[in-house]
């Protein structure tokens, strides 16, 4: 197995390097006076199985364009060279909420990605809690493998959960089938039962109308549950409306922190108890005050990644892994 990962990603990549065991293999990112670049590895990877990690959220440094095109030239030069299968390593996949058309002439980013992905014949994209999970699987033709945030988030909310009432809840009705996996998997670990709950959202032209909770939550300690936070809004709302509800305390939960805009005033809404993301996309945007506050807990995703990557190189099941059996 060759392990490399990209400059932009290299922290997730040496996590990921280290919960295996192992080195990340060396490459080489040249940068040319025009802006354009190369990327090459500096070991042989003819005959491989390659995992190349890049995160493609946006950055100080490089745009999710940036980081997206680094990344189909290397594992077209992966295959080029020799290797006899590649897997794009994702923590955070850009472009995969735009999965279906809303409005007229819309465009449908998710299934150009998987085809600029399968143009230079990746064999594999791993990614971690995308937009929607259905839409994912179905715009590649290439091996698709999907992580969720079960494993990442159960021991910091069963200790949230404490020994009263629980809810975990969606902040919008796309998101109810990833909340109810995740307290199903809550409910096994408790040993009781656990509720649910999720509120209406519809958004148009970028404006977010409805206030409609459905499920009860009164006296209980609820977990919002979603793929992202951006501006923040969404969990807000959700949680606001869970607190006039009649909840004790509204916990966020959400694999990918982009937190765009007004993230940092969002974060201190006194709504939100407390907020857990993973470390797919650094919290950059997050003003210092904010974590200092110790209002975000960050869990590293990295370990997950390394057991997937194991796993796919030994050709066990990925099945079993999301559910707990390492």
């Amino acid at each position: 197995m060759k392990l490399f990962a990209l400059n932009a990603s290299r922290a997730f990549g040496e996590k990921v390097a280290a919960a295996l065991g192992v080195r990340l293999d060396a490459h080489e990112e040249r940068e040319f006076e025009d802006g354009e670049h190369k990327t090459r590895p500096l070991v042989s990877v003819r005959g491989e199985d390659v995992y190349i990690v890049q995160s493609l959220h946006g950055g100080p440094d490089q745009s999710p364009h940036d980081k997206l095109c680094r990344l189909l030239f290397a594992i077209a030069t992966m295959k080029e060279n020799g290797a006899a299968r590649v897997t794009a390593a994702i923590p955070y996949l850009a472009y995969a909420r735009k999965d279906r058309q809303t409005k007229p002439r819309d465009p449908v980013t998710n299934r150009y990605m998987a085809e600029l992905f399968e143009a230079v014949g990746t064999d594999r994209v791993m990614t971690l809690e995308v937009h929607n999970v259905v839409a994912f699987q179905n715009a590649f033709r290439c091996e698709t493998i999907h992580l969720d945030t079960r494993r990442l988030f159960a021991a910091r909310a069963a200790k949230l959960a404490g020994a009263g009432p629980v809810v975990v809840a969606s902040p919008d009705p796309g998101g109810v089938k990833r909340a109810q996996i995740f307290r199903e998997y809550l409910e096994e670990a408790l040993g009781r039962p656990v509720g649910s709950a999720f509120m209406e959202k519809r958004r148009s032209a970028g404006v977010v109308s409805g206030n409609l909770l459905v499920g009860d939550v009164a006296d209980a300690h609820v977990l919002v549950i979603d793929d992202l936070i951006s501006s923040g809004g969404t969990m807000v709302r959700a949680a606001e409306a869970c607190r006039e509800a009649g909840a004790r305390a509204t916990h966020a939960f959400a694999a990918h922190g982009l937190f765009t805009g007004e993230a940092s005033t969002a974060m201190r809404n006194q709504a939100l108890a407390s907020v857990c993301i993973s470390d797919t996309v650094p919290p950059f945007r997050l003003a210092k005050s904010v974590i200092e506050e110790g209002r975000i807990e960050i869990v590293s995703a990295a370990p997950l990644f390394s057991r997937a990557i194991r796993r796919l190189h030994e050709g066990g099941s990925i099945n079993a892994l999301k559910e707990g059996q390492d």
